[in-house]
């Protein structure tokens, strides 16, 4: 029942969850171990804003307290939190031509309900979904390239930097759900990491920034 708490004080907690963890209870006796009840068994008050995928690894913020729970709740929906991540892709995404090295992805995303949790792009039925990313560096893994990205989602959609990344033609190396075959075996896992949070601290409103550095 261990966790990694990075911070702590009486409104809220910072975790840096591992791949392969729940973040909430998930479906039958296998769904029953996840971050959030490990962390409820230290701190029973403590309650989830925003979650993670389960190979997704990185930063995690719980509330201590229902004020602190809701004003946080109203700052992801408004995007007042700022999250980055790192991925490693298949390939060399082309240069997106800005002087800052940042892209725009920007493509409607919709649940693929006959394939859950897929989600799918959806030009018509999607909602709004865009995706900020730049290559930080490339180098040869086997046969080809892959390159380290920093990402920030803008939108906060169900496997939005996955689905977005496919989508670009640059899986990220270990995705289970949206990479061919060579891909997903390139790695042991999947090679995304929610690497930095930013946020104004929901009681005394200090800016507060959080860090975790990939593994990979």
């Amino acid at each position: 029942m261990s966790f990694h708490l990075l911070y702590a004080d009486p409104h809220i907690l910072v975790l840096d969850k591992p791949s392969g963890l729940l973040a909430v209870p998930g479906r039958g006796p296998d769904g029953r171990d996840c971050l959030s009840a490990r962390v409820q068994a230290r701190f029973p008050e403590a309650r989830i804003i925003h979650r993670l995928d389960m190979d997704t690894s990185g930063l995690l913020i719980m509330a201590r307290n229902p004020p602190s729970h809701r004003l946080l709740s109203m700052a992801f929906a408004t995007r007042q939190v700022r999250k980055r991540y790192i991925a490693i892709v298949a390939g060399c995404p082309p240069s997106p031509g800005r002087a800052d090295g940042w892209g725009l992805i920007d493509l409607p995303l919709i649940v693929d309900w006959p394939n859950r949790p897929r989600s799918i792009v959806d030009p018509v039925r999607g909602k709004p979904s865009q995706t900020r990313w730049r290559v930080l560096s490339v180098r040869l893994l086997g046969g080809g390239p892959t390159s380290r990205l920093e990402l920030e989602p803008i939108t906060g959609r169900t496997h939005q930097l996955r689905v977005h990344l496919q989508a670009l033609g640059h899986p990220i190396l270990g995705d289970r759900l949206y990479a061919p075959d060579a891909v997903r075996q390139a790695a042991p896992r999947l090679l995304l990491h929610a690497s930095g949070l930013t946020l104004a601290h929901p009681v005394t409103r200090k800016d507060l920034y959080f860090e975790s550095p990939a593994d990979f």
